[in-house]
């Protein structure tokens, strides 16, 4: 069966940093992922494992980051070769088995995986502090216990990843089933809403903040729905974008926002919003919480200046290599964090006492929003060049989610 397979060769990768700077996802042609015939991966070590065959695995963008030799050196240590990248899974159970609180799944139930490779995948006894209270995107254990060194699915050489057609390995502490209502379109759209969410829910966002988007791809959008929906009814007063192409602006006004304009006038938009000044190329006033879902250089400056004094910017989008002048953020106090993953989010008002598990309103968000709909385009495996292409350009060519439909049958590639 085929699967795309990414091997360690600094030649290769190399050669796809250099292509890569004619567009996005072009390192392909040259660099180390390769489409090859492969067996079923052989099943990992410990307890509570049960293997799945993909039936859509998304491209996001740390996906295209590998794949174009951009990928911060940080992930070094934390992936091990070969692997089979795809962490955005929705596919069949090979097997019974039984979801991460025990509940049964019944052989050939559909099901969407939290790929984060925490203490329980590694068998690690007891688990960390991050893992026993449900937190496990904070999991410092990625390269212990009895898999290799992975940080995800699709990082990791023993468990295989979403796009295969072989199939690929998840343990019982990732599954989700996914509800009959819901397409594999939409439920591929799982774990990309997952991480906004996430980020939506730490954000420190109070009842009628002004909240700036920086970037409307796939994180952006998703966001913005998070941001209408998940908060309500305490959510924030007005949602501003920043987006590049026509369609995300529509999209963006569709699942919520205030106002979606050209990244050019996102800082006049915020300005009027906030009935601030624009001094020395930031403003007197500014939003209350900026999230940067791009996380670029570029970005993360445009973050950085249209935050208040003492405002907070969550970093959502993977950042790479970025160079940014950190004196606004020095010289206005604000806070900086990173918003990585998921996993048990803290209560808010209408959650459980005890909060809710990020995929669980991830599942929900998707079903409510309707985001099954983000998803552009699907190809074969065979089509891998082409496929990654489509997602590197998916703003420009009015696109938003493109995926693998590792055993294609429907020709929906457009």
């Amino acid at each position: 069966m085929k699967a795309l397979v990414y091997e360690r060769n600094v030649a290769r990768f190399a050669a796809s940093r250099v292509v890569s700077a004619f567009g996005s996802g072009r390192g392909a042609t040259v660099g180390p992922l390769r489409l090859v015939d492969v067996d079923p991966p052989d099943r990992p070590a410990g307890e509570g494992w049960t293997r799945l065959v993909p039936t859509l695995s998304g491209i996001c963008g740390s996906d295209l980051a590998t794949v174009d030799g951009r990928s911060s050196r940080y992930f070094e240590d934390l992936v091990s070769f070969p692997f089979v990248p795809g962490h955005e899974v929705v596919g069949v159970l090979d097997a019974d088995a039984t979801d991460r609180s025990g509940a049964p799944l019944a052989a050939g139930t559909r099901v969407v995986i939290e790929p984060v490779l925490g203490c329980a995948p590694r068998a690690i006894e007891p688990p960390c502090p991050a893992c026993a209270t449900g937190h496990t995107g904070a999991c410092p254990h990625l390269t212990d216990g009895r898999l290799a060194p992975g940080l995800q699915t699709g990082y990791c050489t023993d468990t295989g990843g979403g796009w295969s057609a072989a199939g690929l390995w998840a343990h019982a502490s990732q599954l989700h089933a996914v509800p009959d209502g819901l397409s594999d379109e939409a439920a591929v759209m799982v774990e990309p809403t997952a991480c906004a969410v996430h980020a939506v829910r730490t954000a420190g966002i109070a009842p009628g903040d002004v909240v700036a988007v920086v970037g409307a791809g796939t994180i952006g959008l998703t966001v913005v729905a998070a941001l209408g929906r998940v908060l309500a009814p305490a959510g924030p007063g007005a949602v501003i974008v920043g987006a590049r192409y026509p369609h995300q602006r529509d999209l963006a006004e569709r699942l919520g926002a205030t106002a979606a304009v050209e990244p050019g006038q996102l800082p006049r938009t915020v300005r009027r919003a906030t009935r601030s000044l624009a001094v020395a190329g930031s403003v007197t006033g500014g939003a209350d919480v900026v999230i940067d879902c791009a996380g670029t250089s570029e970005s993360l400056a445009a973050s950085l200046a249209l935050a208040r004094t003492g405002g907070r910017v969550a970093l959502v989008g993977m950042p790479g290599r970025v160079q940014v002048d950190l004196a606004p953020l020095w010289h206005r106090e604000l806070t900086l964090a990173g918003a990585y993953a998921y996993g048990h989010e803290a209560p808010l008002a209408g959650d459980p006492p005890d909060g809710r598990r990020t995929f669980d309103l991830a599942l929900d968000l998707v079903a409510s929003a309707g985001l099954g709909e983000l998803v552009s385009a699907t190809y074969p495996l065979e089509r891998y060049e082409e496929a990654l292409a489509h997602a590197g350009a998916a703003g420009r060519r009015g696109a938003v989610k493109i995926a693998f439909e590792p055993r294609y049958r429907k020709g929906r590639a457009r």
